[in-house]
């Protein structure tokens, strides 16, 4: 079609055919099954649609190359699990255009695409989830603290009894190995068990406290360091540097796919040191992508406001 919907760069914006919002077809708007070629002195072509076409009436692409990682996984939770197996980091590298980010992993772009939006349309029920950018930051800060805290914290100590108990066992076996995923570990969590204190007592204080100004529950808050923006910025700089960590323990391991004559406690080690992975992907994406840049823009909106 040689028409191209007005809407083609604007997802979001009203349709007026349809009355409602408009999700662009690549060349053209798909509208109740009809398709128009404009300026071939033709006259409309009727289309063959499906009957989930005729539902939605506009239908097209919904994720675009020049998103930020950040912004897909906000939008559309269930592909955080798709990306991960793809070996693209949303969460640390939440702020890189999609394209970039499918071609620093070595991967096609327009296969990578179809791929994502094939994910989309597979089992609809299992895309439910909380759209964390919906709440408030005090409640998605609650629950930062509530759950991936609480779990960081209760898996780091397992995960140190054991690694313990499998190098004491398999040290003779694979002793270079547990010997390296042990440094890497300890770094990760003293590292990690610094920082979530940080965040305790410093960071998400002063971003309930702005939140809590803003909606009209307490006093302007006294930000520590003047500016809610200079922890955000060390909390990312450590991200990144557990990020790296996580990916070091992942290699040294193989993957997390044991060694043929792990024992079982082996096999719970690699399980637990993937959970942790997986929850601190979750964990640093909600921080990074949703509850940083929002409490600064929210700080940034404080200054000019007064109740």
């Amino acid at each position: 079609m040689s028409w191209e919907c007005p809407h083609l760069d604007g997802e979001g914006e009203t349709c007026d055919r349809l009355k409602g919002l408009c999700k662009p077809f690549s060349k053209g708007c798909l509208l109740y099954g009809k398709g128009q070629s404009m300026g071939t002195g033709r006259e409309e072509t009727t289309m063959n649609a499906t009957a989930e076409k005729q539902k939605t009436g506009c239908r097209g692409k919904t994720i675009r190359p020049q998103q930020t990682l950040g912004e897909l996984v906000t939008r559309y939770p269930r592909l955080r699990a798709h990306l991960e197996q793809l070996g693209i980091d949303y969460c640390c590298g939440g702020k890189r255009p999609l394209a970039e980010a499918v071609k620093a992993a070595g991967l096609e772009l327009d296969a990578t695409v179809a791929d994502l939006e094939m994910n989309l349309t597979q089992d609809p029920a299992a895309a439910a989830a909380t759209d964390w950018s919906a709440v408030t930051l005090s409640v998605l800060a609650d629950h930062i603290l509530d759950a991936h805290h609480v779990f960081t914290k209760t898996q780091l100590r397992r995960i140190d009894t054991l690694l313990e108990k499998v190098q004491n066992a398999h040290r003779a076996r694979h002793g270079d190995l547990l010997g390296a995923l042990r440094n890497a570990f300890d770094l990760l969590k003293a590292d990690l068990e610094a920082h979530l204190m940080k965040e305790e007592q410093i960071l998400f204080p002063a971003i309930k406290g702005i939140d809590g100004f803003m909606a009209g529950r307490n006093v302007r808050p006294e930000v520590h360091c003047g500016s809610v923006a200079h922890p955000i910025r060390q909390m990312e700089h450590e991200h990144d540097a557990a990020g790296a960590v996580l990916a070091r323990m992942r290699e040294l391991a193989g993957n997390y796919r044991p060694p043929a004559d792990a024992c079982q406690t082996f096999q719970a080690l690699y399980e637990a040191l993937a959970a942790l992975e997986a929850d601190l992907h979750e964990h640093i994406h909600l921080e990074n992508n949703i509850l940083f840049p929002a409490s600064m823009k929210q700080e940034a909106s404080m200054g000019n406001t007064v109740l």
